[in-house]
Parts: C-alpha cells; sequence; structure tokens
C-alpha cells in the first residue's frame, strides 16, 4: 500500500510533507508558549497542522519499510524513524493542551486549581517541541546520509561558481 505511486517510491514523497509539518507544528507548539494569547486563535492550526504530522509518520515509516525491501537497508535511519512517532505525539497532546487550557480560561470557564497547570504544561511543551526538533534534525541527517554520503564523499566539485581558482566567487 505505501509502496509505489505511479512508479515512484511513496517514501521521498511521504518524508517531505512530514519534513515540513513536524517542524511547522514544533514551531507553532513554542509560539503558543511564547505567546498565550495566540493559543485561543491559533492553537487550533497548530493542533491540526501538528495532528497532520503526527499522522503521517507512521506513512513514513511504512514507506520507508517497502523502500528498503527495493533498495537495502538504510542503516540507523530506520531506526531513528521509527522513533520519532514518539516524540510527536508528545508536541500534538501538548499543542491540545495548551489551546483547551487557555480556550477554556478565555471563556470564563477555567479548570478548578491553580494556574500552575498552565505553566506546567507549557514548560513540557517547550521540553517535547526541542526534543521533536532534535529528532527530526537526526531522522533527516541520517537519511541524506544513507541516500547521498557516497555519491557526495565520492565526487569532485565540478568547475563553476565557487569551485576554486577560476570559479568566478573566490577573491583574490
Amino acid at each position: 500500500m505505501f509502496d509505489l505511486i505511479d512508479g515512484l517510491p511513496v517514501h521521498p514523497l511521504v518524508v517531505h510533507a512530514v519534513v515540513v509539518l513536524l517542524p511547522l507544528a514544533i514551531l507553532g507548539t513554542l509560539a503558543l508558549v511564547v505567546r498565550p494569547a495566540w493559543r485561543v486563535t491559533n492553537g487550533p492550526l497548530v493542533t491540526a497542522v501538528a495532528l497532520v504530522a503526527t499522522v503521517l509518520v507512521p506513512v513514513a515509516t511504512s514507506s520507508g519499510e517497502a523502500l528498503e525491501k527495493r533498495v537495502g537497508d538504510p542503516g540507523i535511519h530506520a531506526e531513528l524513524g521509527d522513533q520519532l512517532l514518539w516524540f510527536a505525539i508528545p508536541v500534538l497532546v501538548l499543542a491540545a493542551a495548551l489551546t483547551f487550557l487557555e480556550r477554556r480560561a478565555a471563556a470564563g470557564k477555567p479548570l478548578p486549581g491553580p494556574d500552575a497547570l498552565r505553566t506546567g504544561v507549557a514548560v513540557l511543551a517547550v521540553v517535547a517541541a526541542l526534543a521533536c526538533a532534535v529528532q527530526v534534525y537526526r531522522v533527516g541527517d541520517s537519511g541524506a546520509r544513507a541516500v547521498w554520503g557516497d555519491q557526495v564523499a565520492s565526487s569532485t566539485p565540478s568547475s563553476g561558481v565557487g569551485s576554486g581558482p577560476g570559479g568566478g566567487s573566490q577573491a583574490g
């Protein structure tokens, strides 16, 4: 199911959606922490982006497993990719919690208890967002190295702009 679309592997197509949406969810969650007023208006959008990104992570993982059968083992990339869902879920849950708590408070129906609950959720959201950002980087870096590492390391730069003497962009 998650192997090919029109003869092309699904994995790079889905991965690009995850690589765009998950960092947007991370940045959005951090913005909700920094600007609590945005939680009411922008919280649902951030939560929706986080939801779509989180749903796409298993699709990327499954399509990666299908691609692995065609091209071989990607090494650590597969292991790191399998872990990404466990970093995305807390971002989704905490973005939703920030939004829920702030919208309740704005509607005059705050939860009973101290205001420390919103602060605690915000602190956890920062930790989860930063951890997820690191994991997204690790997965992407290992994937890029698995795909391009040998080709780039073994190739010599072509002549052109910035490629050395006579290349046009180096100061003399």
